[in-house]
């Protein structure tokens, strides 16, 4: 989503350029005309010992993707998250004489801090996407920049909440609670169980909304639903875009993640919760310096949203933590005046000139322009 973006971005910059584009993606990449060598969902696993059992086929996207660097020739290499496989794609790129440009950081500051010398040594520029993350990155020898979350300027989709009810099959007078339980399979069949946990706790009041992500195939969570009695079956609803179904929900049960940056920009009050392999927790656990889980608690520098995490995750937590916020009152009020908070941080403040995508294709386009001007200076040398 981020690459397709910036890809926009860049060639609105540069019209006239005739700019290329390849690598590693997805459908909204491959819709913008960027030439796909590895599909982003070769590399979708989460967790630290599920990771294992796929490592040669990541290992040979890798090697896919250097041999087409190496015929291709790029001008310049960006790589968006996925640090384990993307700091080999950076070591290999400057290797080479590309520069680089990482854009949405590895989460050092939250686990793991030393590998901060990977950046230092293999990146020429960090776009950084929170606004912590910049004097946290340039305090450790490395070329960062804050250009604001690329999610700072979503606008609420359009169209009304009847009309969607209608092309749902939902009952408008009732209100509607999203269930988000990520993007990968392995994330949805940890998470997705226990909302559907909280969603029979909930009485016959609301229907509920199961966005399907694009690197899923519907079938996942159409299988997960199979248990379910006519009733509760009947009370979920299956939907194919995140934004509408957080837009008209009155709140949300959200895995940790991007949904949550999404849920506060459509400023839905919502759950975060999160399960993974009892192992890979611990080990996990052990190892993360920070003080939430949440992206927006952790922008708001304070508790926004409650964080049901591994064991704290259960039905009845859940259901008591979205009692207090579905109601109006104090709660529902004070998370909202929370999360406008939020929205202006991520946009990078109220003085912010440009959108955070185009203040990133703008450091970028300054990167190139240097990087040819050095080069024009060798050969002239």
């Amino acid at each position: 989503m981020y690459g397709a973006l910036l890809i926009g971005a860049l060639r609105a910059r540069w019209p006239q350029a005739g700019l290329k584009f390849f690598g590693v993606g997805g459908d909204r990449m491959r819709a913008v005309g960027c030439d796909i060598i590895v599909d982003a969902r070769e590399l979708s696993v989460v967790g630290i010992l599920e990771i294992l059992s796929h490592l040669p086929g990541i290992w040979a996207s890798f090697q896919r993707l250097i041999a087409e660097a190496d015929r291709r020739k790029p001008d310049l290499a960006v790589v968006i998250d996925a640090p384990a496989f993307n700091w080999r794609v950076a070591r290999e790129m400057k290797r080479r004489g590309v520069p680089v440009v990482y854009y949405v950081c590895p989460q050092f500051w939250a686990w793991r801090q030393r590998r901060v010398r990977l950046l230092r040594k293999y990146v020429d520029r960090a776009l950084v996407i929170f606004p912590f993350e910049e004097g946290f990155f340039r305090a450790r020898g490395v070329s960062a920049e804050f250009v604001g979350h690329p999610l700072g300027e979503l606008r609420r989709p359009s169209g009304s909440r009847e009309d969607y009810a209608l092309k749902h099959s939902l009952d408008h007078s009732k209100p509607w609670i999203a269930l988000m339980p990520g993007s990968r399979i392995k994330e949805v069949r940890m998470n997705l169980p226990g909302m559907l946990g909280s969603a029979a706790l909930l009485d016959g009041g609301f229907e509920f909304l199961l966005p399907v992500a694009p690197t899923l195939d519907r079938a996942v969570a159409e299988d997960l639903l199979r248990g379910l009695s006519g009733e509760r079956r009947r009370r979920i609803h299956l939907v194919d875009e995140a934004l509408p179904a957080l837009a008209h929900a009155r709140a949300g049960v959200i895995a940790s993640g991007t949904a949550t940056v999404e849920a506060a920009m459509m400023e839905t009050p919502f759950v975060m919760v999160y399960r993974v392999n009892p192992l890979t927790y611990r080990v996990g656990r052990s190892l993360v310096k920070v003080p939430y889980f949440a992206m927006v608690n952790l922008i708001a520098g304070e508790q926004v949203v409650a964080e049901l995490v591994q064991d704290d995750f259960t039905g009845e937590r859940v259901r008591a933590e979205l009692n207090k916020i579905i109601p109006s009152g104090h709660q529902r009020e004070k998370m909202l005046a929370q999360m406008r908070r939020v929205k202006t941080l991520l946009r990078g403040g109220d003085n912010s000139s440009l959108p955070p995508i185009e203040r990133a294709a703008q450091s970028i386009a300054d990167l190139m322009d240097r990087h040819s001007t050095q080069q024009l200076g060798l050969q002239g040398h």
